[in-house]
């Protein structure tokens, strides 16, 4: 499953982090990402809503697809950022966000993808930086299904509820105890 746009040569990423509100925001501020979308990938019912994936019995996670110009951004440099976005020892969810629904995933779309996504978990683990084994999954991608439109960029639409939703999370904690200044290094 190539996701190119053979027209422009845009490329496309899947990952799944926990809850996609936030895992929107830290991907469009980043030069050379065209779009990000909120969705859910990897269940078994068909057009599935957002009730059904937060019920956690359709099988699906929240992810975000995202559309980039491989010119511009490399798909290294997309894997870095979302490492840096989630808890990769957790198998029950992220954060404060519980369930199948919200476990971590990078689902790839090339072969060139999944050598690259594998490599850089296994940067991760030898990295020492987490005591607790990478329970990430590496995962071909299959049919993607946009959220509804009040989730695409939930942080512009409601930045209020966001920024109180994120604050709770413990999100932004994690990152600065396991990242710290090097967090911010990538979107510079």
């Amino acid at each position: 499953m190539n996701e190119v746009n053979e027209k422009n040569q845009y490329e496309t990423a899947i990952f799944a982090g926990g809850c996609f509100w936030c895992m929107v925001s830290p991907f469009h501020v980043l030069d050379g990402i065209i779009e990000v979308k909120a969705g859910y990938t990897g269940g078994h019912i068909k057009n599935p809503t957002y009730e059904d994936v937060k019920s956690q019995k359709s099988g699906h996670y929240e992810v975000v697809r995202i559309t980039y110009d491989p010119k511009v951004i490399s798909y290294n440099k997309l894997l870095k950022a979302y490492w840096l976005q989630v808890d990769p020892t957790d198998d029950e969810g992220q954060f404060h966000d519980r369930g199948p629904s919200y476990r971590t995933a990078i689902f790839y779309t090339t072969e060139e993808q999944r050598e690259k996504a594998e490599e850089s978990r296994k940067d991760i683990e030898e990295s020492g930086r987490f005591s607790d084994p990478i329970v990430t999954k590496i995962l071909p991608a299959v049919i993607f299904y946009e959220a509804e439109e009040y989730h695409q960029d939930f942080y512009k639409k409601e930045p209020d509820i966001y920024k109180d939703d994120r604050k709770i999370s413990g999100r932004d904690e994690f990152i600065k105890k396991y990242w710290g200044d090097e967090y911010w290094e990538i979107f510079e």
